[in-house]
């Protein structure tokens, strides 16, 4: 199908007429204050969409055809390598998507297909050293574009320790980059810091948090990996009520959460078992107190089974039903 075809086919998926626009639910906690791009009430939903760079807009389209609305967030990846299209934060497609959707740009430091030596180093972003070339570059980018876009540094960072440094030289990078946003002059960013969840991890996480002040949104990546990972099968109030719970209690009681990536294997042997696991969204979101958004991960993982995109149509028909839901249609930001 092409762009044209799916621009004609989402005239009608307008936000301010779409399911939930004036339902009832927008009660009195709706009113309250809200933190950078939270909604009013309920959640956002978003996704991460398998691309290229030259073709995410048509991508997009084509996946919320299927869904039946617009995104509210779409979730792109970029390294910090130098004059490739992947180290250079919104690009023209990701500009075409933004203008009627939120950004969640992922910054990370690396250089996909750079030598050892090319590599970013948390140490040497803390020191300054990538200020000039790469940093100022891109914050300058950001500012100008001046629509409030969710960045995140170096997600699910606690993958990467000791490798990449110690918890105190990822929040020094952390505080850096923040830092010389600002002092550019640069105010739209809404920083958003995403760990894997994982409780394995639950030590490493207070010391790799840079800390409430550096911190508008956290997030949190929790997957049903199932056989991609030879574990086994978990419902979705199970992949993410742990890591929900455990940071309400230990990092933060009133930062806004975000379920940054979330999604399913598929089970071949029970075709309906995607259907059914994203049918349960809604109603197990409306219980994750302080969760006000919800990306879907449609794409692999590294490893053999590790396609966790939506496999048959049983499972795109659940997530349209399930995305429909008044909880996930919000007025956007303004």
């Amino acid at each position: 199908m092409s762009v044209c075809l799916l621009l004609v086919a989402l005239l009608a998926l307008d936000r301010s007429s779409g399911p939930g626009a004036g339902a009832p639910g927008h009660h009195e906690r709706c009113r309250r204050p809200t933190a950078p791009l939270m909604p009013r009430c309920g959640a956002w939903f978003g996704a991460y969409v398998r691309h290229d760079r030259a073709d995410l807009q048509e991508k997009v389209l084509a996946y919320e055809a299927r869904i039946g609305r617009r995104l509210d967030i779409v979730y792109t990846y970029h390294d910090m390598s130098l004059g490739s299209p992947e180290g250079e934060l919104l690009t023209e497609q990701e500009r075409e998507v933004g203008a009627d959707r939120m950004l969640l740009l992922s910054w990370e430091s690396k250089w996909w297909g750079g030598a050892p030596a090319q590599q970013p180093g948390w140490r040497e972003i803390a020191a300054g050293a990538l200020d000039t070339a790469v940093i100022d570059v891109q914050a300058r980018r950001i500012g100008a574009y001046r629509k409030p876009v969710f960045l995140s540094f170096d997600l699910e960072m606690d993958t990467r320790t000791p490798a990449a440094g110690t918890p105190a030289d990822y929040v020094a990078a952390y505080r850096h980059i923040h830092d010389r946003f600002r002092a550019l002059g640069v105010t739209n960013v809404v920083w958003t810091w995403i760990i894997t969840g994982y409780p394995g991890h639950d030590a490493l996480f207070p010391r790799l948090y840079p800390g409430d002040a550096y911190v508008d949104w956290i997030g949190y990546n929790q997957y049903n990996y199932y056989r991609c990972h030879q574990a086994p099968w978990r419902s979705f109030e199970e992949t993410q009520s742990a890591p929900h719970d455990w940071i309400r209690s230990h990092l933060s009681a009133r930062k806004p959460l975000m379920l940054s990536e979330f999604g399913t294997a598929d089970d071949p042997s029970r075709p309906r078992a995607q259907a059914r696991w994203y049918a349960r969204v809604p109603s197990v979101l409306k219980r994750l107190d302080g969760v006000y958004a919800a990306l879907q991960w449609n794409g692999r993982d590294p490893g053999p089974g590790c396609d966790l995109s939506l496999a048959r149509d049983a499972s795109w028909e659940a997530l349209r039903e399930a995305v429909a839901d008044p909880y996930l249609n919000q007025p956007p930001p303004r």
